[in-house]
This record gives C-alpha cells, sequence and structure tokens, in this order.
C-alpha cells in the first residue's frame, strides 16, 4: 500500500515533462491529453496540473531550451546582410536542429498548428525572418522557396535521421543548404 501511495504523486516536475515528451512522441501533441500523461506518471491529473498550469504550459517548459536558441541565431542574424545573413542563418539552424532533434521529433508535423498558439506567435515571426536571411534577403520567389525548403528539410531530417551521429549530420545539412540557397553577393 505505501508504495501505491509513493507513485500517488510524481516525485519531481522533470518525471511528469519526460511523460509529456514520451506522449508528444507518440500521439503529437494535439492527440494527447493530460489525463494522458498523469496515466503515463501513474498518478492524477491534479497531480499534473499541480506543476502545470495546462498542456500548453508544458509544451512551453519542453521547448524552451530550443526557442532561446532559435532568439539568439534571430539576433545574430540581424547584424549581418547578404551571403553573411545565409551563412549564419544556416549555420545557426543546423545546429539548433541538430542540438534539438528530439523536440523537432516530437512535434513533427505539429508546427503549423503550434506556430498559432499566442505562446508561440514570435516563433512564427523569427521563423520569417530566418527564411528572409536564409533568402539572403532577396523578394525573388525562387530564393524564398529555396529558403524555406531547406528551414522545413533540415528539420525534418534531424527528425527522421535521429539515428546519425551529429558529426555526421551536420556537415551533410549545411552542404545540401549551401548548395540549395542561391548564392548573394
Amino acid at each position: 500500500m505505501l508504495v501505491d501511495m509513493a507513485r500517488a504523486t510524481p516525485e519531481t516536475h522533470g518525471e511528469i515533462l519526460a511523460a509529456a515528451a514520451r506522449r508528444f512522441a507518440v500521439t503529437g501533441y494535439k492527440g494527447t491529453s493530460l489525463q494522458d500523461i498523469a496515466r503515463e506518471v501513474g498518478c492524477s491529473k491534479a497531480a499534473v496540473l499541480y506543476h502545470f498550469a495546462n498542456k500548453e504550459a508544458l509544451l512551453r517548459e519542453l521547448t524552451a531550451p530550443a526557442i532561446a536558441v532559435l532568439e539568439a541565431l534571430d539576433t545574430r542574424i540581424a547584424g549581418h546582410t547578404g551571403a553573411d545573413a545565409q551563412r549564419v542563418a544556416a549555420e545557426g539552424f543546423v545546429d539548433l536542429a541538430v542540438r534539438f532533434r528530439r523536440e523537432i521529433a516530437l512535434l513533427r508535423g505539429e508546427f503549423p498548428d503550434l506556430l498559432q498558439q499566442p505562446a508561440f506567435a514570435h516563433v512564427q515571426q523569427i521563423s520569417e525572418r530566418l527564411i528572409d536571411a536564409l533568402a539572403g534577403h532577396s523578394d525573388r520567389p525562387a530564393a524564398r522557396i529555396a529558403a524555406l525548403v531547406v528551414l522545413a528539410g533540415i528539420a525534418e531530417a534531424c527528425a527522421e535521421f535521429a539515428d546519425i551521429p551529429d558529426e555526421d549530420l551536420r556537415p551533410a545539412l549545411l552542404a545540401v543548404a549551401h548548395r540549395a540557397v542561391e548564392p548573394t553577393t
């Protein structure tokens, strides 16, 4: 009986986060309920809500480190133009995607819906600036299309090839990015 009572409440905040990450990976963010997460942890939904106000708060905490790196990349890109902006954007996004590929895989296919949530609206704006930098700040449709394909392709490849070591994945992604975007002068 004492063992059951010990499991009635999660031992740590991190235990709930880990369970949420596992559930999001299996059924997606939209397909996961707080009750699913509670069941995975072995506690009540109320215990989950004690640690997190709602499911969006769980998602925010899971993605906070990656978003902080994205925000830092956005700041770095702002100081560059043309080919320098393309290089900084490509290298920075590849590094981010490789480093946070587990988080990218968790949310695979759900980015458009998630970006509509108020807590993630600024991520959409950063993504647009990243596409602009990858396009070399060009208004040409071909440059912007290539930039979007590179951005989406890097994220998708990182999620898909989780078993490839970072030291192999990073240069392969950079090579593709450099070939795909139009060089600017």
